[in-house]
């Protein structure tokens, strides 16, 4: 019967040893009966010593609380590391999506050609270069990485005098390969302009430009008006 009763006080002990001052008379004489106990204590993985004949603490669960507290503090150190990783990893493929770059011809007052071949075109006022993937002397963008990117340009020339021949061609090239291309040649129009915008799946490393079709020129461009420009839409891996 003591056995059964001292077994009862430790499982209550278990659930909330806590409020042992707190119950009721018949517990208290339930407490005082296995604190005078002699012998062991049926007590299973719990420090009945200190429950029962040293306070009337929770220290009998002291042990593992701070086992779980040891494993929580882990496993928040391991969390820690995999969100820095990730955040890592995130802020590397968003830092490598700002690829943009705008640039134009620096002022012409006469004619930029002709030429007696394929010449590129190198736009040297640069306004944006995010990503460093243009080059201004060589007027190339070389993708940075793999991804679908979009290009635009303008194309414009002034001849001046009414009758005069108005006479360009230039090209959108991508390692050689001629994309897209904008003419002109007439007697009617002295000044003319056009625009185009292409989208091309670039590895990294493919090379984009502008050049202008020998025999042809560009006349009298103050403002700016012929311009180059393309940026990421979004990266996609290795084509």
């Amino acid at each position: 019967m003591k056995i059964a009763a001292v077994a009862v006080v430790v499982l209550l002990g278990a659930l909330c040893p806590c409020l042992m001052a707190q119950v009721s008379t018949p517990i208290n004489i339930l407490w005082q009966a296995a604190a005078n106990w002699t012998g062991d204590l049926p007590c299973g993985g719990w420090d009945c010593d200190c429950v029962f004949r040293n306070s009337k603490g929770c220290c009998c669960v002291a042990v593992p609380l701070f086992q779980l507290e040891e494993t929580t503090f882990m496993r928040m150190v391991d969390l820690w590391k995999d969100l820095n990783s990730l955040s890592n990893k995130i802020q590397e493929i968003t830092a490598r999506r700002n690829v943009a770059f705008a640039a134009s011809l620096t002022q012409i007052t006469g004619c930029f050609g002709p030429f007696n071949k394929n010449v590129s075109i190198s736009y040297c006022n640069v306004t944006l270069n995010q990503g460093y993937g243009y080059n201004q002397a060589l007027g190339t963008f070389t993708a940075p990485r793999a991804g679908l990117y979009s290009f635009s340009y303008t194309v414009y020339s002034n001849v001046g005098a009414e009758g005069e021949r108005i006479y360009y061609k230039v090209q959108l090239m991508k390692d050689g390969q001629v994309i897209a291309s904008s003419w002109e040649d007439n007697r009617e129009d002295s000044e003319d302009s056009a625009t185009q915008t292409v989208l091309l799946q670039l590895k990294q490393g493919n090379q984009v430009y502008m050049e202008l079709v020998l025999g042809r020129f560009l006349c009298a461009d103050t403002q700016g008006y012929n311009s180059f420009s393309g940026y990421l839409v979004y990266p996609m891996s290795d084509i």
